[in-house]
């Protein structure tokens, strides 16, 4: 238990920008001007509830896809039951684990981590999940060493529990082809879509692959020829030639990736 311990300690106390979004939240909540955010941090902060610490915090300390890889590449196919996370809190606790924020001037300041922090850090970490031995022997001999945290963190997602939907990721493990260099992204892609529109089985998913991809065709052309004006004048008052409906190379672009994206993907599915 300690080197868990350890680790998830580890992953607390590395520097953690203070995002735009926890900044406006000590504008908005708590009149705090960005000049202030350091005399906050150490004289107002301690006083807070835990319920507001928890809203100052949530977005740093809620763990990322990729702060999760680092614990699914330490577990593997293991897991570590919810009767164990108190203690690993309390631990936590006790050897003051502290956060190292470093405020917009570039300067670094400590934060004793509160008892609601650790516990949304840990309980969100999905220390819980399983993986079944076939998925988990897939991922370990054909997934790069680099890649496999990531690759076992998308297999422990909670969305893959449901009967339905277990079987769309043993698809995919089994049928992706782990040495080509955009089955990872196709990975975390394909999570997206299915924790967004949370498909019953393997059928719906393919049904909204369909959908999707008929979207992402219209949207690509559309953006490569926006239709005419129907005159002149209502061109000039759409700014003439800097028409900004006129094709954007990047946007056009990137509608062209997602199409190519949803292809692969229901290619892998079927």
């Amino acid at each position: 238990m300690k080197p868990l311990i350890d680790a998830i300690a580890n992953e607390l106390e590395r520097a953690r920008p203070l995002i735009p979004q926890v900044i406006k939240h000590l504008a908005s909540a708590h009149s705090v001007d960005r000049g202030d955010v350091e005399s906050f941090l150490s004289t107002q902060v301690p006083t807070l509830e835990e319920y507001e610490i928890d809203l100052i915090f949530s977005p740093l300390f809620t763990p990322s896809l990729a702060d999760q890889a680092v614990f699914a590449q330490r577990l593997g196919a293991g897991a570590v039951p919810r009767l164990q996370w108190a203690e690993i809190i309390e631990q936590l606790e006790l050897r003051q684990t502290k956060a190292q924020l470093v405020t917009e001037d570039g300067k670094t300041h400590a934060l004793l981590l509160r008892t609601v922090t650790l516990e949304r850090f840990v309980h969100r970490l999905r220390l819980e999940a399983t993986l079944p031995v076939t998925v988990f022997e897939r991922i370990k001999t054909q997934v790069p060493t680099n890649e496999q945290g990531l690759a076992l963190a998308i297999a422990r997602r909670a969305i893959w529990e449901s009967e339905g939907r277990r079987p769309i990721l043993d698809r995919f493990v089994t049928a992706a082809d782990w040495s080509q260099a955009d089955t990872l992204a196709d990975a975390v892609g394909l999570l997206h879509i299915v924790e967004t529109y949370q498909p019953s089985d393997e059928s719906a998913l393919r049904q909204r692959l369909d959908h999707l991809l008929e979207v992402g065709r219209q949207e690509v052309s559309y953006a490569a020829n926006p239709r005419p004006f129907f005159s002149q004048r209502i061109h000039e008052m759409h700014g003439g030639g800097r028409d900004q409906r006129a094709r954007a190379e990047s946007a056009v672009l990137a509608k062209e990736a997602e199409v190519r994206f949803l292809n692969r993907l229901k290619s892998r599915l079927i």
